[in-house]
């Protein structure tokens, strides 16, 4: 395998109401769920995005691609590659996309997992504000496999 450069990066797992954003690096392939920037119809607060980039100064951007379990395009998987293609245009960062089939499913199993081991005791978790936890996800498949990402 080629080795590849230290990288920073942002995930975004684009939703029409909400954007999760989690962060990571290439050096200790690891990645955390950082926070959801509220969207409208798809369209984020453009101001919030800014912020979260200017702070964590990424050298690359990865969108989750919502595919259907066959691979397929999902009516989302367009609106998501023309918001990976605006955060280029607006932040002159590459970005590629990754295949997010499942992501959200799997960032709530975990949340309920340790809701019922009680890891997060006394603290009930509002399981539709998962989205930084899925781009999470999709951030540490393309740290295991950064083949899978492909440009929007």
């Amino acid at each position: 395998m080629p080795e590849t450069k230290h990288q920073t990066l942002l995930c975004f797992d684009f939703g029409l109401k909400q954007i999760g954003v989690a962060y990571g690096q290439t050096l200790t392939a690891a990645a955390n769920g950082l926070c959801i920037i509220k969207a409208s119809d798809g369209a984020p607060n453009w101001s919030q995005v800014t912020e979260v980039i200017n702070e964590w100064k990424p050298s690359l951007l990865l969108v989750g691609l919502p595919l259907n379990m066959d691979g397929t395009a999902s009516e989302l998987s367009e609106r998501a590659s023309r918001f990976a293609r605006r955060l280029q245009g607006r932040y002159s960062i590459d970005v590629q996309m990754v295949d997010e089939r499942l992501t959200s499913r799997e960032a709530k199993s975990m949340l309920q997992e340790q809701q019922r081991s009680g890891a997060r005791k006394g603290k009930m978790s509002d399981l539709t504000k998962i989205d930084h936890l899925a781009a999470a996800l999709i951030l540490q498949t393309w740290l295991e496999n950064p083949d899978l990402g492909k440009s929007p």
